[in-house]
């Protein structure tokens, strides 16, 4: 299923009244041509909303609001849609929608696909958008027969007769039914009539990924198009002073060295030629504040904030003096460290600037944002910047910064022709927006009856939220999104405080899949198991006596421990157990390890979880296993080092991932729900460190307390 991009024109009012830069991003309405039809004008398509569009020859047209970076959305919400409109998703064409205030993500504020929200945002917009069409296209086969609409059904994109006898297609009735008003108050299918939710099903952009069709952001290429390399500051935060470009122009194919805002951009016939001569250009870099940034004064920085009181994010009882009052307090530090986003596919951007007008093709995960960027860059209308989202070659939240979007524009500015603009993998890895660093300190008591009585989980690290979207954080507030994994801590603890210590380290830090789940999950579920040792308990029993009132996650970690035969390892191998819940998911790992000569092994991750209604069983499965691989790579070696404000890791020689071989054996268990569908791109990531730690301790008594475990020679 080939992938075609279109744009769509804004309007410099309609720009105006929907623009929301106040929120730090950009948001427009977008108008859809098939939506109006003009007096004297050719039948129109039938586009009841702005998700779906009918045309007479029968195509059907589904508008994806949401990136497709690997996780599944080009799969599981044209099933969504068809499910309630009544056709074969198969027959679905797909197209990536453009900005606008229809594609609200209401659960993000914003044009955003992240923080596992795809389906969950989607379920109730999708299935309503389905059940419109499909009540409008009854309606007008109900008028063109003379028959009640309630005797009619829709099966495989056509409207069918009680007797069976009469059927047209969605084709033949959508020029009558784009005359009917769009109902507001729909009736949506209950679970028992599903044909498609919950059933698994092969991806739809397999085919075109399988024979190279399919166009992500490198792949873009238009008549004309020029190629840049881009030189940055090698140290975070720099910028250029002064900079000799003679030599590099007067190498093969170049044909301009441009300033941009972000570094010296080479322009040449090939991306070759322009990184070679990027190479030879002379740049005398201000450092800036932090040419004398290293690991140590971060670390340090950290330690010394986390002495400071936070902003509650959770206070029931009186943890504090609960903890005071107890002879038996039990307290460990956690340590978790800058991580990169590796995402595969480079940054990249190609655009193309005229007088008249802006296209930028990018892999983003923002498109509000990008617009917003390409917009400043260009120096153009808003309403004349057009952005064409492709396919994205991994995401994991980094393409939800657009750092890499001007300097295409201005380099495509400044030769006055299509640009693409292409970082290498040491671009990449030395200049992301990294995953922050975090110093956690659990602290726990017990009453003279080994009842835990308290609770205390003090988080000290960067915010992420109150640089991309400070709007999000009212002033006296914790981050969201550095809370989570503890704020909602499941245990029942008459005393519990969770509170929250901002300290910036001097650096841009950036959502990373999972987010602050993955830095809390480790120092909660660590700790959790430090005090089911203190209590002289099993882990698994500990965490049970303490979730009798948390019957979801009872039944997750009930059904993961089942699984894995908690208890009964094969010889040499030990088991740990974490759970959490997040983006709506509850779940429970268990990880199953060995110390081969003092050398971890992880054998065995078996995940059971409760996400609510299934769309794709195959795609949940699917996204288990990929957060299970991912969360390896970080665990066992993933840590970005900064020494005199330079990042020391260049490439995957240095920046270590999990290979083909070394993946252990994943087993994935979904409880079947009818509750609302919680999100599956990030939760897994969050519990397969945690698990691993406390199957370390199981498995020779220590405590792995900072990450990964490369640091104690454990991988």
């Amino acid at each position: 299923m080939k992938h075609e991009l279109s744009a769509v024109e804004l309007s410099r009012r309609t720009f105006l009244k929907s623009a929301a830069l106040g929120a730090g991003g950009l948001v427009i309405a977008i108008h859809l041509p098939a939506c109006s039809k003009k007096p004297g004008a050719a039948a129109q398509p039938f586009a009841p909303n702005a998700f779906l569009k009918i045309a007479s020859d029968d195509t059907i047209t589904f508008y994806c609001d949401k990136s497709e970076m690997g996780q599944g959305v080009y799969t599981a919400l044209p099933m969504i849609l068809a499910e309630e409109l009544g056709a074969n998703v198969e027959r679905i064409k797909i197209e990536f929608a453009p900005p606008g205030d229809a594609y609200i993500n209401k659960l993000l504020g914003g044009q955003v696909t992240g923080g596992s929200t795809s389906v969950r945002d989607a379920w109730p917009k999708l299935r309503t958008a389905g059940a419109q069409a499909r009540t409008m296209l009854v309606a007008a086969a109900a008028k063109e027969w003379g028959a009640d609409a309630k005797n009619l059904h829709v099966e495989d994109g056509a409207v069918i007769s009680a007797d069976g006898k009469k059927r047209l297609t969605f084709g033949a009735l959508a020029e009558d039914a784009a005359k009917l008003p769009v109902p507001q108050d729909v009736k949506l299918k209950e679970p028992g009539q599903y044909q498609l939710i919950g059933k698994p099903r092969t991806r739809l952009d397999t085919p075109a990924k399988t024979d190279g069709s399919t166009q992500f952001g490198i792949d873009v290429k238009l008549p004309g198009m020029l190629y840049a390399s881009l030189a940055q500051s090698p140290v975070l935060g720099g910028k250029v002073k002064s900079f000799d470009a003679e030599k590099a122009k007067a190498m093969p194919g170049v044909r301009d060295v441009v300033q941009t805002s972000s570094g010296v951009s080479v322009v040449a016939d090939t991306w070759w030629q322009a990184h070679q001569a990027r190479d030879a250009l002379s740049v005398e870099w201000d450092p800036g504040p932090n040419a004398a940034l290293n690991d140590a004064m971060i670390l340090r920085g950290l330690k010394q904030a986390s002495a400071q009181k936070g902003i509650v994010a959770r206070s029931e009882g009186d943890a504090e003096a609960a903890l005071k009052s107890s002879r038996r307090v039990f307290t460990a530090a956690y340590e978790l460290p800058l991580l990169a986003h590796a995402t595969l596919e480079p940054q990249t951007c190609t655009a193309d600037v005229k007088a008249d007008g802006c296209d930028v093709y990018a892999p983003t995960q923002v498109q509000g944002f990008a617009l917003n960027a390409a917009t400043k860059a260009s120096g153009l209308p808003p309403e004349k910047v057009r952005i064409h989202t492709t396919f994205l070659g991994g995401g994991f939240g980094r393409r939800l910064d657009v750092d890499f979007i001007p300097a295409a524009v201005e380099s495509s500015k400044a030769v006055g022709k299509p640009v693409k603009l292409l970082w290498t993998r040491e671009d990449d890895t030395t200049h992301d927006v990294y995953r922050p660093p975090a110093y956690n300190v659990c602290t726990g008591a017990f009453d003279k009856d080994g009842k835990l009585t308290a609770w205390k989980h003090h988080l000290t690290a960067p915010s992420i939220t109150l640089r991309w979207l400070p709007a999000a954080v009212p002033e006296g507030t914790p981050d969201p999104f550095s809370v989570e994994a503890a704020a909602n801590y499941p245990y029942d603890v008459p005393n519990v405080l969770v509170d929250w210590v901002r300290h910036e380290i001097g650096i841009d830090v950036g959502y990373m899949r999972s987010v602050s789940h993955a830095l809390n999950c480790f120092s909660a579920e660590s700790f959790m198991d430090e005090l089911a040792a203190a209590a002289r308990k099993d882990p698994v029993e500990f965490r049970m006596a303490l979730l009798e009132k948390q019957p979801r996650y009872r039944a997750v970690l009930e059904r993961a421990t089942q699984e894995a035969g908690y208890g009964n390892a094969p010889k040499g191998h030990y088991q740990g157990v974490a759970l959490m819940e997040g983006y709506g998911t509850y779940m429970a790992q268990v990880a199953e390890i060995s110390l081969e000569g003092g050398k971890l092994q992880v054998h065995r991750i078996v995940c059971a979880l409760d996400c609510g209604q299934t769309i794709n069983p195959s795609i949940v499965t699917a996204q288990v296993e990929s957060s299970v691989i991912f969360a390896l790579s970080s665990a066992l070696w993933g840590e970005i080092n900064v020494y005199g404000g330079r990042v020391q890791q260049t490439n995957f020689d240095s920046y270590r991932l999990m290979r083909a071989n070394e993946v252990p054996r994943i087993d994935t268990y979904i409880i079947e729900s009818t509750e609302p569908p919680g999100g599956m791109g990030e939760p897994a990531v969050a519990l397969v460190a945690p698990a691993i730690a406390n199957a370390i301790f199981k498995a020779d008594g220590r405590r792995v307390r900072s990450l990964p475990f490369s640091r104690h020679k454990l991988a």
